[in-house]
């Protein structure tokens, strides 16, 4: 392992154990993801000789080579659900925390149920209108739909905050959401929010998954319109 990694993954496991502090929130009820966009597979294997145990991947043709580099940890599969990349990920039992409404979440689940496993799952919920995930004015609807589904194991909910605005109202507003709906659906235990600029609020908010990618790894190069987590 590189000395710039560790000393990176000891200044995130820090502020995240401050941020816990400072919430009055154990340390474990925050599961640290780093985000392997863009990183190459040793640096993945460094890191999970560190001792990571949580990996999130954006793009599924990198997510089975860089398993391979980190095969005990858990994996994420961060990037949106495609109809025709649904069954494949179904396949790799992997979290999948981007469920959203359409064919392709009816494909993953559809796929599971096929093969008798279940997936775990986070709902994904569009603050900004951008129709990525699903209104919190069709959450609940969505929810019920998923949590029926014997090839889906939904565990929680999980979001970006809108571009250009302040993070913790919405990280305030997703806790909310998961705490209405706790009666209904119990099993809504998760909530993925938190990204390298703002992962210190949303565990004030009581996220229970950071999704940590630049302040680990470092900086990527940016394709034109992919944001960086």
């Amino acid at each position: 392992m590189t000395a710039a990694l560790a000393e990176a993954l000891a200044r995130v496991e820090a502020s995240i154990a401050a941020a816990c502090d400072r919430a009055g929130r154990s340390r474990r009820e925050v599961r640290l993801v780093a985000v392997t966009k863009r990183v190459p597979e040793d640096l993945v294997s460094a890191a999970a000789a560190a001792g990571v145990r949580d990996f999130g991947e954006n793009y599924l043709q990198e997510l089975v080579p860089k398993r391979a580099a980190a095969p005990d940890a858990t994996w994420h599969y961060l990037g949106r659900l495609q109809r025709g990349k649904a069954a494949r990920i179904a396949d790799l039992g992997v979290w999948v925390q981007t469920l959203e409404p359409g064919a392709a979440a009816e494909r993953l689940a559809a796929r599971a149920e096929e093969r008798g496993a279940r997936v775990p799952s986070l709902v994904q919920v569009d603050f900004a209108g951008h129709r990525v995930g699903v209104s919190p004015d069709d959450l609940e609807g969505f929810v019920a739909w998923a949590a029926a589904r014997p090839g889906l194991d939904l565990q929680g909910l999980m979001m970006v905050p809108p571009l250009g605005e302040p993070p913790r109202p919405h990280f305030r507003r997703l806790r909310e959401l998961r705490d209405g709906l706790s009666d209904r659906f119990p099993a809504l235990r998760e909530l993925s929010m938190g990204m390298s600029s703002d992962y210190e609020e949303a565990v004030e908010e009581g996220s229970t998954m950071v999704r940590v990618g630049t302040a680990i790894f470092g900086p990527r190069p940016e394709p034109h319109g992919d944001r960086e987590r």
